[in-house]
């Protein structure tokens, strides 16, 4: 005698819907493998990119690299400092020689002059002295003692948008005099902007 178990409708979909998703499981998990194994295969034989060999050697400091323009400051041409790309160099008055009092958020609107080693070649006919101080903004240019920076709000070259801010920036000219020297009891601030 044949005898058979008769499903009613609710019990074969609902074993139907788990029969489905247990098939979409299992293939999920078939099919991982395969695919882990041809994502880490795809990276085979690649490297990421690294600077070119110098033979073991370090890679030598660069100079920084000043220059002079004739810019328009306050209406009047005027030869100021400027970096390498041209743009104008500006010194704070709260800083002394040695003290950096422009650091921190303040380096954001003011951006510090720093370079990676401890030479500047500076433009002929300019007298005073370039110096490197390694301070809060890292390896800072100093002029006759004087941190530079220059102004964001300056966009390209030939600009001076930061002469007179707060009555303590201006604009680094050949001839600005020697810095006070800081004393071992002045602290470094963020003020200056």
């Amino acid at each position: 005698m044949n005898t058979q178990t008769r499903v009613s409708p609710a019990s074969s979909f609902i074993g139907r819907v788990f029969k489905n998703r247990y098939r979409r499981h299992l293939r999920a998990v078939v099919a991982a493998p395969p695919l882990a194994l041809a994502l880490a295969l795809a990276g085979c034989g690649q490297t990421a990119s690294s600077p070119p060999s110098t033979g073991g050697k370090a890679t030598p400091p660069t100079a920084v690299v000043i220059k002079t323009a004739t810019v328009d400051v306050n209406g009047s041409p005027e030869t100021v400092l400027t970096n390498s790309g041209g743009r104008t160099l500006y010194y704070f008055t709260k800083d002394a020689s040695n003290k950096i009092a422009c650091s921190g958020s303040c380096a954001t609107l003011w951006p510090p002059l720093t370079g990676s080693g401890s030479t500047v070649n500076a433009p002929s006919g300019v007298s005073g002295t370039f110096t490197m101080y390694n301070g809060a903004n890292g390896n800072q240019v100093e002029y006759n003692g004087h941190p530079l920076y220059i102004y964001s709000v300056d966009t390209g070259p030939d600009q001076s948008h930061g002469e007179g801010v707060l009555g303590e920036w201006y604009v680094a000219t050949p001839s600005i005099p020697v810095a006070p020297a800081s004393s071992p009891t002045s602290s470094s601030g963020t003020s200056g902007y």
